[in-house]
């Protein structure tokens, strides 16, 4: 039996590297004269199906048989992403630079450099583009190496080679022939086969293995394990737990196989599949439902990326790291008429996972999805109809491959008008007062959307922008959990003294309590640049002897940071504060300083020790908010390399070096934070759960924003009849 399980090993892996061989040498060639484009699927299984083409106009339908080519594309912003043609020609450049030439090299991460934010701010439609340049981390000669090329002189400006701790983001390449390195061991298809999962039913994940200590220094190193795929597509509830592959990144060579489950069963097949078509029946449990806009969208695109919509206008990108970037966005005051600078550029910055588990086979599980996985190239084509309304607008990514070679992550952010019967602002008069008035308006938002499907974690996240000038930040979570396979199938047969680590979600199935962090940068631009970040503390106030029949009430006492440790903030019920971002130059018509505050939400806290070796990677989420002077490499909470990185270039690093940040050009970063205790109902697949925080004006216009906006009318909206069958 076990001969014939090798042989049928060695026949697939020989047939396999054949094709990845006749892939590779097929790629597309790189003429100079004309721009390549290599399709996501056809290089590697993590990129999506063919791009799809979408209208510039967003009152035009997404339609899934037609097809949008990015080989013609310009920039017509500064902060627009590198184009077709240009990864192209970064590809060319760095083919002839001497780090390069004669030696293997894989392109981390190729995008643009960003002009500094004086010239972006400088800029105005119909001038001509500052320099284009590309940003570009490669790994060669066993070092990584951050380089910028200008795409003018067709030349490469700077040169740094990395000496920090840590390693790039991994390529798709990587993460892709990584699970195979296990399949080259024979001891490790051996132990497969004892554990009775057929070669051909194995389904491996690369897993990043954090930083421990020494013995991981100094080659860059990833851990594969693997889970059984007979009879279901949700191989993820079917671990061979215990078994997990130490794997030499570079060399692709197994380091070490640790086997620690050989008692635990491979947990039941049964009742784990989600997909719709292996249901054996369903739950129609509402009838199915749709906005209707009978005018089509009220927002429109400009120039393939400039968002305009009611009183926002905003710049919009697709990243390979964050996943998407809002910049520039900016407000219209409806008592003037301006255009006023909210906030200079938003985006995810990193993501911290820790699990619960400091068993062998979990203790290292302490993602970060961003800095290690790439969130962006995570990013999945949206589902039209479920993941994005009718009359939404799709916007691909077009990121770089390892060699340089340009593909398209289709459909990976969506926008789209949400109404869900909210309501704007409203008030009906008491009768007591003979007054018949009942004035209510509708809350529609505008919704720049995403998913990332990082293995079996799926994070949806939406910019969520309000006419009253709220910007709300909302994560949702859903997706898979990360299971443990065990011998138990009931909680009858468990010591009372025995820690799971997790709950029992079915027979042999533990979901491991673990912890979601979502680090988001916002580099704040109320009315200009130079801001200050003021605490309001409501404190209690007590009463004179004989003052009041009241003994005690709140008062506001406003303390204005003066350096970034006066702005490092836990968050404290029973200790309340609002945090304003204010222009002290700019003050409203009764002296009042302009401003936007943030309105916490999701505010789980780490309680990892902060000397345990994830937290000090993950220091970041020490705090819920910082703040920071602006600093253009000073980014990425958990540092440019993240990847088995010590901690020694965090935002708890930066901050500590406590600089001044009053009037001043400041960031503002904040945390939101799940603890996740696994239950039944998250068993086979978890509903989403979510959470958010705003930013939200504060002094900021004179008066309410929208309280000239129109109520809605019968004749504004169509009458739809009910099906006769619901009647």
């Amino acid at each position: 039996m076990e001969g014939r399980n090798l042989l049928r090993y060695t026949f697939l892996l020989f047939f396999t590297l054949l094709l990845l061989l006749f892939t590779l040498s097929n790629l597309p060639s790189l003429p100079s004269n004309k721009a390549a484009l290599l399709d996501c699927a056809a290089y590697s299984p993590w990129c999506t199906s063919k791009n799809r083409i979408q209208s510039k106009k967003p009152d035009s339908l997404h339609n899934p048989t037609r097809r949008r080519r990015h080989s013609a594309d310009v920039p017509r912003h500064p902060l627009d992403p590198l184009t077709v043609t240009e990864l192209n020609k970064v590809q060319s450049i760095i083919k002839k630079y001497d780090l390069f030439k004669n030696t293997a090299y894989a392109l981390h991460s190729v995008v643009l450099e960003e002009p500094e934010k004086k010239v972006v701010l400088g800029w105005k439609k119909g001038d001509a583009l500052p320099p284009r340049k590309a940003a570009v981390v490669a790994r060669a000669g066993g070092a990584s190496h951050v380089l910028t090329v200008d795409l003018g002189s067709g030349e490469v400006t700077r040169h740094e080679e990395s000496r920090t701790s840590g390693y790039p983001t991994m390529t798709l390449e990587e993460m892709t022939s990584v699970t195979w390195a296990p399949l080259a061991s024979a001891d490790f298809n051996r132990t497969v086969v004892d554990r009775g999962v057929d070669l051909a039913d194995l389904a491996c994940l690369p897993i990043s293995t954090g930083w421990f200590g020494k013995s991981e220094e100094k080659r860059r190193l990833i851990k594969v394990q693997c889970y059984s795929t007979k009879d279901t597509a949700n191989f993820y509830m079917r671990p061979i737990e215990g078994l997990t592959v130490l794997v030499d990144l570079d060399t692709k060579q197994v380091v070490e196989i640790t086997d620690q489950g050989k008692n635990i069963p491979i947990p039941n097949a049964a009742n784990t599949d989600y997909r719709f078509s292996a249901q054996n029946s369903y739950q129609r449990l509402i009838n199915p439902i749709s906005i209707e806009q009978p005018k089509g969208p009220s927002f429109t695109i400009e120039d393939d990326h400039l968002v305009k919509w009611a009183n926002w206008e905003f710049h919009l990108k697709p990243d390979p790291r964050a996943g998407v970037v809002v910049s520039q966005v900016r407000a219209v005051d409806p008592g003037t008429g301006e255009m006023r600078d909210v906030m200079y550029k938003g985006l995810t910055s990193e993501l911290f996972v820790p699990y619960m588990d400091p068993t062998d086979a979990w203790y290292f599980k302490t993602y970060m999805d961003a800095g290690e996985y790439g969130f962006g190239l995570q990013a999945m084509p949206l589902d039209p109809l479920n993941d994005c309304p009718r009359n939404a607008y799709y916007m691909d990514g077009v990121f770089a491959a390892g060699d340089g070679t340009p593909y398209v992550r289709s459909d990976m952010v969506c926008v789209f008008e949400s109404y869900g019967g909210d309501i704007g602002w409203r008030h009906s008069e008491s009768p007591i007062t003979g007054m018949e008035i009942r004035e209510v308006r509708p809350k529609v938002t505008l919704v720049v959307r995403m998913a990332a499907s990082v293995a079996n974690y799926d994070y949806i996240v939406d910019w969520e922008f309000q006419t009253d000038g709220l910007i709300r930040i909302k994560v949702g979570l859903s997706g898979i959990l990360m299971v443990k396979g065990t011998p138990y199938s009931n909680m009858d047969q468990i010591n009372t003294q025995e820690t799971l680590y997790g709950t029992l979600l079915s027979e042999n199935v533990i979901g491991v309590i673990h912890d979601h962090y979502i680090t988001f940068y916002l580099d704040m631009e109320i009315d200009g640049s130079d801001n200050s970040f003021v605490k309001v503390n409501l404190e209690r106030e007590y009463t004179s002897p004989g003052e009041s029949p009241r003994m005690s009430y709140l008062k506001a006492v406003r303390e204005v940071a003066k350096t970034e440790k006066d702005a490092q903030i836990k968050l404290k019920l029973y200790d309340p504060s609002e945090f304003h971002v204010i222009n002290p130059a700019k003050k409203t018509r009764v002296g009042n300083p302009v401003g936007y505050k943030v309105v916490p939400g999701g505010t789980a806290a780490s309680l990892i020790d902060v000397n345990d070796p994830p937290q000090k990677r993950g220091a970041f989420t020490n705090n819920q908010i910082w703040v920071t002077p602006y600093n253009d490499t000073e980014q990425w909470a958990g540092g440019l390399f993240v990847y088995q990185s010590h901690g020694e270039d965090t935002l708890q690093e930066w901050s500590n070096r406590d600089r001044e940040i009053e009037n001043k050009d400041i960031v503002v970063w904040y945390t939101l934070g799940f603890h996740h205790i696994p239950c039944q109902e998250d068993f086979p697949i978890m509903p989403t759960v979510s959470s958010s925080f705003d930013l939200k004006p504060v002094n900021f216009f004179e008066r309410n924003p929208i309280l000239k906006i129109p109520p809605n009318f019968e004749n504004d909206l169509p009458i739809c009849k009910a099906d006769s069958a619901a009647a």
